[in-house]
């Protein structure tokens, strides 16, 4: 009798705190003042329309996760590769039991209980599936779907959203609402040409900057083995057995294709033809292999990093989300971003690559500060954990390219279309290492190599130096108001960028961008990880406090070039680290022994 009482007093409790929430006055979560430039409001969104909702809660102790990340990644900590456990990482990323518990009883308030629930392995996502009317009343909005006018893509959004005002401390933020975001691939050019494969139409050799020889016609067309020769890498032999890995990602359906890559294999890099690698589908991503299919960012990123770092095991990360879409009627199946599936699965995973390469971006202000701190946290977890994580830094230059002041589109999207520079993301996240591009040999800066400083992030301890020598040479009053000086900077380092040659579609053909320049600086990391891992030691994690303070004589300085955009002629790149190229390029051989002499 007494277990009855109890029980009905628990489900008195329980209703009892349902009701709350639905009596809780609702106060705005989050709110933007207009959609992003180029997004115009379409049409309603359906009431049946099936919104995938992630909930993000607060992770109370992620100040101590990064604090263990400055710690093993600092070369003179004395904890310097000591990388936590996933176990240890999610310790630092749960939240609090009342928080979860909280949530879990304002979403059963409106029906939704735990057998329709999805967890992350460390409980702080929640994803839930509702129909837009629902989600409407659960956050007091109104969602409508929203065409891009440029390139006639579809999402569902809204501008503002509430919650009960009780929630505000357990609930960090909620998407799809508020955020733009497109996260596009960054190839800024394909460049068909007839050109038989093979035939060089310059001759003989150049002086690399290590000394060495380097084919000229690596001046026209870059291949792995140009790559190799410039970065001073030729002869080096990884191994497939001593557990160093590689990984790539790949999202908004783009695929490799596995003929494609043999093709290119067959000709570049005889010895891996044949050679397979490991496909992990996170939120249903696939790999389709038609030949229609084919994903030219697919296909770059894995026939350099696949191909440079042959024969290290490799991993293909294919998540799916994100537009672009081709909805009918006029409304997508899916409009969430990707980056914090394939971030909740990998944080789950118990084996990780000790390098992952990212060619995937946007503008920094189209996606929410609250949004953007939870990815760049994640992206932490992961450097905590030992993995060197490198991201294309862009192909817009300090914004959008253009130079001219008066065709420039760089505007703020705060209501005030304030001109300014537009950073990237997550390019702009302090706990990654972001990669510029060069062009030619000798090596200068690419015109459209992504570089600044961000508006959300401020600038990290560990490059305050360089960046303070660079800010000091600016004439005074350079660029005043269109950046913020005090912000991350980047990129932090640069490789080729342009007239790299790929096997798309069955045919060959060159393509440049940033897109190229980050799975080739990390197949040099991969490479250098390879060496110590061989040696008995660990991989070199977080890359960025290394290479400031020691890694960077291992770096080739870029000092010509600059980056134009938001109509005007963009950053110069200048002795030392400059926001163009970063601190350079990379010798591999002296890299390596750098490394070597590390714990």
């Amino acid at each position: 009798m007494r277990s009855l009482s109890l029980l009905l007093l628990s489900l008195v409790v329980t209703l009892a705190g349902a009701a709350s929430y639905k009596d809780s006055p609702f106060k705005v979560k989050e709110s933007i003042v207009a959609p992003p430039r180029a997004w115009v409001e379409h049409a309603p969104a359906p009431s049946n329309h099936i919104l995938e909702l992630r909930i993000a809660l607060p992770q109370p102790y992620s100040s101590l996760l990064e604090k263990h990340l400055w710690e093993v990644s600092n070369p003179s900590h004395k904890r310097y590769g000591d990388y936590l456990s996933k176990q240890e990482t999610e310790a630092f990323l749960t939240p609090h039991p009342d928080t979860i518990d909280t949530v879990s009883e304002w979403l059963a308030s409106y029906g939704i209980y735990e057998e329709h629930l999805l967890h992350s392995s460390a409980q702080d996502w929640v994803t839930a599936r509702v129909p837009v009317s629902l989600a409407e009343e659960m956050l007091d909005t109104k969602y409508h779907v929203y065409r891009h006018s440029e390139t006639s893509e579809h999402i569902v959004r809204t501008t503002s959203y509430s919650l009960p005002e009780v929630l505000h401390d357990h609930v960090q933020f909620i998407q799809p609402t508020t955020m733009f975001a497109r996260f596009k691939v960054f190839s800024s050019t394909l460049h068909w040409t007839t050109v038989p494969v093979g035939d060089a139409s310059t001759s003989g050799a150049i002086t690399g900057p290590a000394g060495n020889q380097v084919d000229a016609s690596c001046n026209q067309t870059i291949t792995p083995t140009c790559l190799l020769q410039l970065y001073n890498a030729v002869g080096y032999e990884t191994s497939a057995t001593n557990g160093n890995q590689i990984g790539i990602t790949s999202y908004l359906g783009q695929n490799v294709n596995n003929h494609d890559l043999q093709q290119f294999f067959e000709t570049y890099v005889p010895a891996a033809s044949g050679s397979n690698y490991t496909i992990i589908s996170i939120n249903d991503g696939q790999n389709n292999q038609s030949i229609a299919a084919a994903g030219l960012e697919a296909d770059l990123d894995a026939q350099y990093a696949f191909g440079l770092t042959y024969p290290t095991p490799r991993t293909l990360y294919t998540t799916a989300g994100s537009p672009p879409f081709d909805p009918d009627p006029r409304v997508p199946n899916n409009t969430n971003e990707p980056y914090s599936y394939w971030l909740e699965y990998v944080l789950s995973a118990e084996n990780l690559p000790q390098t992952i390469s990212t060619s995937y971006g946007d503008d920094e202000q189209t996606v929410p500060e609250s949004y953007a701190n939870r990815v760049c946290m994640g992206l932490a977890a992961l450097g905590a954990r030992g993995v060197s994580l490198t991201f294309s830094s862009g192909d817009y230059g300090v914004g959008d390219g253009d130079s001219n002041p008066e065709t420039q589109l760089c505007f703020s999207n705060d209501g005030l279309n304030t001109t300014m520079f537009i950073p990237a993301f997550p390019a702009s996240c302090p706990f990654v290492t972001t990669v510029g591009g060069t062009i030619y040999i000798p090596e200068t800066a690419a015109s459209f190599s992504g570089g600044g400083f961000s508006n959300y992030f401020s600038r990290p301890s560990y490059q305050d130096q360089a960046v303070s020598d660079y800010l000091s040479k600016l004439a005074p009053g350079t660029y005043e108001g269109l950046y913020n000086p005090d912000g991350r900077a980047y990129p932090d380092v640069s490789v080729q960028s342009d007239w790299f040659i790929v096997a798309y579609q069955g045919q060959f053909g060159y393509v440049g961008g940033t897109s190229a320049s980050s799975p080739t600086f990390a197949s040099i990391i991969a490479m250098v990880n390879d060496a110590r891992i061989s040696a008995g030691k660990k991989g070199l994690g977080f890359l960025n406090p290394w290479l400031y303070s020691v890694g960077y004589a291992g770096l080739n300085d870029i000092t010509t070039g600059h980056n134009p955009g938001c109509g005007t002629e963009g950053f110069n790149a200048s002795i030392g680290w400059d926001p163009v190229t970063g601190l350079g390029t990379p010798n591999f051989e002296t890299l390596k022994e750098l490394a070597l002499q590390l714990p």
